[in-house]
């Protein structure tokens, strides 16, 4: 089960999972894209869902029941409104809150709620932003951050044969990212790292988690200690924002100029 998974990491998911040999359900709010991509990459099948609303996560529970065993969930469905929290609309908070966050929570209690004796694994798609203080994205990572936090607490309480995981990538090359403000300091600290990751690495570490105990995984590792080291002295990286922004926006202006 795959949520937002028409384009991008949720589909570079539900490639993999088919390549696998599963029986693979693809959900994203675009029904008919989801249709398309589950045709595509030889899904079992593609739903229109709205992760905002618990009771779409557990038909598509029972929907996913009905091809056999639950045995991997993966809450990737998200949105990447940027932008200072000052100049965002109250619709543009509230939408990052319900479908980042709430729809992260019904997906994991829907999981829970399916799996078998067998057990299962979770798969929360995070973000580095929710590690550390990330300015230019304060509403976004404020909901990632609190991914990070459910899916430590839902793995300490959850049954011995189920395992919850959060994978924290820096930013990837996809229509999200695609369609946020070059000139916004959320996009340019994004551009600041060593580079843009793939969806297809992305997916793969998404994958890769499934049977470990691992918990929360950054991808790449450096780039998680480094924002995870911010937080021990918050108000320095209003210092550090600068510096980190001068670089994405060089970083914006070649791939601008190199047309990739």
């Amino acid at each position: 089960m795959v949520t937002g998974a028409a384009r991008g990491i949720g589909r570079g998911i539900a490639e993999r999972m088919v390549g696998r040999g599963y029986a693979v359900v693809v959900t994203d709010v675009d029904g008919e894209a989801a249709r398309r991509t589950a045709s595509e990459i030889g899904a079992a099948v593609g739903l229109e869902q709205d992760v905002r609303d618990a009771a779409g996560h557990r038909f598509v529970a029972t929907t996913a029941h009905d091809l056999g065993p639950l045995t991997a969930w993966f809450n990737n469905a998200g949105v990447g409104d940027d932008g200072r929290l000052a100049d965002l609309a109250d619709e543009q908070v509230r939408r990052l809150v319900e479908v980042n966050l709430l729809g992260c929570l019904w997906g994991m209690r829907a999981a829970l709620d399916a799996f078998g004796p067998g057990g299962g694994d979770v798969v929360n798609i995070g973000s580095l932003s929710g590690l550390g203080p990330v300015p230019g994205y304060s509403a976004y990572a404020a909901t990632k951050a609190a991914i990070v936090s459910a899916t430590m607490s839902v793995a300490a309480e959850a049954p011995r044969r189920v395992r919850v995981h959060a994978l924290c990538p820096d930013g990837v090359r996809t229509a999200l990212l695609e369609g946020q403000d070059p000139e916004g300091l959320g996009a340019q600290l994004v551009h600041s790292g060593s580079r843009i990751l793939t969806v297809d690495e992305t997916a793969d570490a998404a994958v890769a988690l499934l049977g470990t105990r691992r918990v929360v995984r950054s991808l790449p590792g450096w780039r998680g200690g480094l924002v995870r080291t911010s937080t021990l002295a918050p108000s320095v990286t209003r210092h550090g924002t600068r510096l980190f922004a001068a670089l994405g926006r060089r970083a914006i202006a070649r791939r601008t100029r190199g047309g990739g």
